[in-house]
């Protein structure tokens, strides 16, 4: 009975005993307020912890103790172990406490909160107080896609630096476990970015690539790490190509030459880059049937761009290199002849026109010319009609806008030209201008033909197609040529010129020439799914090189050469007025066309051509229209001159 007694006041002991301990804690409760009434404690993320479970060390007589100050990581650590010792196997062992991101440790808040120091919006500038070098980290993700979702967005479930860094195990990107390494990377983004994950692993040669472990583009080669944009933009799609030719530069040079290139190099939002047509997550080899670029598909993926297309336009070779035999010899020899074309031209009139500008310089030291230039007696001779002169304005016209639009094009990388362009008012006004010029090109070549037509065949005029008057070159233009040299190195006289000379008919010529060639190469590029419907497909890239070259001839030639022959050679400097006022001076006349001024006389008819000289509005208006497109022409042959040496 005595035990039992004993057994049972056990349970009241002990009861007595917490008691008894609870008072005794309660007694050690320290009031923080009394002294650090001025501390506020906003944390939601503890709203139930006291400060003694964070000041551990903190005693009742710590008032008058010299206690050693918390460690965050120590504090912090007595509830967060394992998230304390997972920072210290991270890039912030030693450099990062808990509050350097979390804040200050009275206002820490959960990580779900926009007011946390680690939300998604908030790290950006807490990352970045460490990280702000280089400007791309933080500058570049502030305008990326992934900035301008969660900062202008507001979309809170948008990637922020713990999206791809993690949170507490930050490893350094070369580590390998980092979600951030090149071989990791493709799973860090697929993470919100699952459907394209997908098709790029399975069915793109990038992904297959990198699923064998081999060495190869992943994600952050084509979009960047932290600069992600939009890839639908202007700015991103030029920037793919670049991207691209980081491995394949041969396709790079070649795209950069063709239409393609070029015109997305100057602003055309909806020219081709490599993404349009390889597909940018399903690109596969082109010899595999689920290739876009694979011969059963082209057609399909060339015709999300281009109307009207057929199997022929499809045998085109966006990526030609015309210099490479092996590529296609056809268009290699097409090169070969337009390249010789060129080089011969230049050379020719090269040499002709220095061993010219040094005589003439002689010349008018020596005052040969000074008669002439004078015109003493007053009288003038009609040498063009109003027809003439009306149809050399719209030549000239026509051929400033056509070189004005298509210079840029064809040396696009020139830091002038897109300047150029902007001037004319972007890409698409100036496709359109070079084609309204175009249109007017073809219109007065038809317009002169039908004149020629109609005096030969229809008047019966004589002397149109051979005779002094022609502009069919002659037995006399050869002579007058080696007549010439000797003049210019001071082994004869001048040769007697008659109406037309021999680089007077050149110029003539080359405008059939050139209209026929530069034009008929342009209407292959401009309407190629006409001329494919019964044109093999490599006859396009040979228009390119033919289009591309001889508007280079014609350009050069015009306004360098012709320009000299008629405006800048010493005798004529500062500009002849002849072509704009239809008149010359008779002395001038006698002196470089005698055997015109004689047959004239001969005949008779001199009276019949002796007109009132201009008058001074006439010559004004003549200098003004002459100086504006001199000016413009000599711009552009410096501008060539400037893209050849230095592109």
């Amino acid at each position: 009975m005595r035990t039992s007694v004993r057994f049972a006041s056990l349970p009241i002991a002990a009861l007595a005993l917490c008691v008894l301990l609870v008072n005794f804690a309660n007694a050690q409760e320290i009031d923080c307020g009394e002294c650090h009434e001025g501390v506020t404690f906003t944390s939601t993320a503890h709203p139930d912890v006291t400060c003694q479970e964070c000041h551990t060390n903190v005693t009742v007589e710590h008032k008058d103790a010299d206690l050693e100050p918390l460690t965050d990581k120590g504090s912090c650590g007595e509830c967060h172990g394992s998230v304390v010792r997972a920072t210290g196997r991270s890039v912030h062992k030693v450099e990062a406490g808990c509050n350097d991101c979390h804040g200050a440790p009275h206002a820490i808040h959960e990580v779900a909160d926009l007011a946390s120091a680690v939300s998604a919006v908030n790290q950006i500038q807490n990352c970045g107080a460490c990280h702000n070098e280089p400007a791309a980290l933080i500058d570049g993700y502030l305008t990326s896609e992934h900035g301008k979702a969660l900062l202008l967005s507001g979309l809170n479930n948008a990637p922020g630096c713990s999206s791809c860094h993690g949170s507490h195990r930050i490893l350094a990107i070369d580590k390998g476990k980092a979600p951030t390494t090149h071989q990791n990377s493709p799973e860090m983004c697929g993470a919100c970015h699952g459907l394209l994950l997908e098709d790029w692993k399975n069915q793109s040669a990038h992904g297959l690539a990198w699923q064998a472990g081999e060495e190869g583009p992943v994600c952050i080669d084509c979009h960047s790490s932290h600069m992600i944009g939009d890839p639908t933009t202007y700015d991103a799609r030029h920037e793919s190509a670049a991207n691209c030719g980081g491995c394949h530069e041969k396709y790079l040079n070649s795209f950069r030459d063709s239409f393609h290139g070029q015109a997305l190099h100057l602003g055309l939002s909806e020219g081709a880059t490599c993404a349009d047509c390889h597909t940018p997550h399903k690109n596969v080899m082109a010899d595999d049937p689920a290739s876009s670029v694979h011969p059963d598909n082209v057609l399909q993926t060339c015709g999300k761009c281009h109307e009207d297309i057929t199997p022929s336009f499809t045998t085109f070779d966006p990526h030609n290199d015309p210099t490479n035999p092996d590529d296609n010899f056809k268009i290699y020899v097409v090169w070969i002849f337009m390249t010789s074309l060129l080089i011969g031209v230049f050379a020719f009139f090269g040499i002709h026109d220095l061993l010219w500008l040094q005589r003439s310089l002689v010349g008018v030291m020596r005052g040969e010319f000074d008669e002439e230039r004078r015109g003493a007696s007053g009288k003038y001779i009609r040498r063009f009609r109003r027809k003439n002169m009306r149809m050399h304005v719209v030549i000239i016209t026509t051929f400033m806008l056509l070189a004005l639009t298509g210079l840029p094009l064809k040396f696009n990388a020139a830091p002038w030209a897109q300047t150029l362009v902007d001037i004319l008012g972007g890409i698409d006004s100036t496709r359109f201008i070079h084609r309204i010029a175009a249109v007017g090109t073809f219109g007065y070549m038809l317009v002169h033909i039908l004149d020629v037509f109609i005096r030969a065949f229809v008047r019966g005029e004589r002397g149109i197609f051979w005779g002094p008057n022609s502009m069919t070159p002659q037995p006399k233009d050869v002579s007058d040529f080696f007549g010439n040299i000797k003049y210019f190195l001071y082994m004869g006289e001048r040769p007697p010129g008659d109406r037309w000379t021999y680089f007077e008919k050149f110029d003539y010529l080359a405008v059939f020439w050139g209209v026929m060639i530069i034009g008929l190469s342009g209407l292959f590029l401009w309407l190629p799914g006409f001329f494919t419907s019964f044109l093999p497909g490599w006859t396009l890239n040979a228009a390119q090189v033919i289009h591309s070259d001889e508007a280079l001839l014609a350009t050069g030639f015009i306004f360098v050469f012709h320009f000299f022959h008629t405006h800048l050679r010493p005798e004529s400097f500062p500009m002849d007025l002849v072509v704009f006022t239809g008149k010359m001076s008779l002395e001038r006349f006698m002196s470089e066309r005698p055997l015109e001024y004689q047959r004239l006389v001969d005949n008779g008819e001199l009276e019949d051509y002796l007109v009132e000289g201009p008058n001074p509005r006439q010559r004004r208006d003549a200098y003004l229209l002459g100086s504006f497109f001199l000016v413009v022409g000599i711009m552009l042959a410096a501008f060539m001159i400037w893209a050849l040496l230095t592109h």
